[in-house]
């Protein structure tokens, strides 16, 4: 990679750094994305609903209220967001689909996620980037699983995808809301990817050195989340306590059974109840209660059997207490493998790269991913896709305050995924 080329994207995914922004809040990064796009020149650029498809629905998830949108969309716009841009997006509407046209061919595409966590990083000295300069001034959030550099890979790709010889159609999908699983869904089912015949996503790390390419990620656990409202009725907890239903009861004994539910023979299955609380003083039987719950499973089918035996569990708890309970459905993802065929041709093209120094050709995620809703898409569509990792050497774990990407990564990720998605066009495995 040229000196130019690697110190633009070295300094675009700085910026990025600097400017983290969850889940469907990626106003100023979206609004990057498209300041790229147009220095590279596409043929097609989806922004907002246009990228999600919403002629057909909204089918966001995990969407927050109008006041935290509104919240960082204004502080988008006073980091210097572009005003188009925050209007194409606004409401939540983040993310966009770049299209090249290059004569006949295959269509090829590229999913990079976009959205950062809302927790806050690291200030030490000898964390790189608030040594550096380019830690976010604010608190509220951190790209602390590497989608800064992720969004980079994407613009180098498709940066020298454009000069080279490829001949087809290449897509890059920047997808929002990963990290709340709300974002692949509707990009899955925008229309974009029905005349996609092979689509690859990456991920930077998951704790693979920098140099290490991993050619298919398997092992995605399919996820679900949901939202639990209890209500019961509140009392004075010392004169009258049997004229209260308590809402904290039936929440215990959720809670509890939840992690009673039978593991599955047929392979991995989770539940955790990762939030929870309710009442109102120490001296009322509490008349309402919450939790926040996610259900995995190896396969789809297990992730949906452990959801069955949550509800079924939350439903009869409420029913112990004479209490009534709503769900709200929060998020999901389903599983994927990544396709022989393409794992094939990452492995190839990695061995062959001067960036790369060794090269696994499998590994197992452990955790999920709603880049499976896209696999699946093109799978189903009779398409091939694939995941790939690209390996950093990060000081400390995704989801972290001290979490980093190592910079050479970057060159790694344009050298293997551009030469992978060449060869993929001309060889049509």
């Amino acid at each position: 990679m040229q000196q130019s080329v690697h110190d633009h994207l070295v300094s675009l995914r700085r910026d990025l750094h600097r400017h983290p922004e969850p889940a469907w809040r990626e106003f100023y990064t979206t609004s990057r994305i498209v300041d790229e796009l147009e220095r590279i020149g596409v043929d097609q650029l989806y922004v907002g609903k246009d990228a999600l498809g919403t002629e057909h629905g909204d089918l966001r998830l995990a969407v927050p209220d109008d006041a935290v949108l509104e919240e960082w969309f204004e502080q988008a716009r006073a980091d210097g967001a572009r005003a188009d841009v925050l209007e194409q997006t606004r409401g939540g509407y983040t993310g966009a689909v770049a299209v090249l046209e290059k004569g006949e061919g295959p269509t090829v595409a590229l999913r990079v996620d976009i959205d950062a966590l809302p927790q806050p990083e690291s200030t030490a000295d000898d964390h790189f980037p608030a040594a550096e300069g380019f830690r976010p001034p604010h608190d509220n959030a951190m790209h602390a699983c590497g989608h800064d550099a992720h969004i980079t890979f994407g613009i180098g790709v498709l940066e020298r995808v454009k000069e080279s010889d490829f001949s087809g159609t290449f897509k890059v999908f920047f997808q929002p809301a990963e990290e709340v699983i709300g974002g692949g869904k509707p990009m899955a089912k925008s229309g974009h990817l029905d005349d996609v015949d092979y689509l690859l996503g990456v991920h930077v790390g998951l704790d693979h050195p920098t140099g290490e390419v991993v050619a298919g990620i398997d092992g995605f656990l399919a996820v679900n989340h949901f939202n639990v409202e209890f209500t019961g009725l509140p009392a004075h907890a010392g004169a009258a306590p049997n004229e209260g239903k308590n809402a904290v009861q039936a929440l215990a004994a959720a809670i509890q059974n939840c992690y009673a539910i039978p593991r599955h023979r047929d392979g991995d299955t989770r539940v955790n109840c990762g939030v929870v609380g309710g009442g109102t003083a120490a001296n009322i039987i509490p008349e309402s209660a919450f939790m926040h719950v996610e259900v995995r499973g190896k396969t789809t089918e297990l992730m949906d059997y452990m959801k069955e035996k949550a509800v079924r569990v939350i439903e009869s708890s409420a029913d112990m207490y004479d209490c009534t309970v709503e769900f709200e459905e929060i998020g999901e993802a389903p599983s994927a493998t990544s396709d022989q065929s393409l794992v094939d041709i990452v492995k190839r093209v990695s061995e062959g790269s001067k960036f790369v120094t060794s090269t696994v050709e499998r590994d197992d995620l452990g955790g999920s991913e709603d880049a499976t809703f896209l696999m699946q898409e093109v799978q189903q569509h009779g398409g091939d896709a694939a995941y790939i990792c690209i390996g950093t050497s990060h000081p400390t774990g995704h989801h972290t305050a001290t979490f980093d990407v190592e910079e050479k990564s970057i060159d790694v990720a344009v050298d293997v995924l551009s030469n992978s998605i060449l060869e993929i066009a001309a060889r049509r495995p």
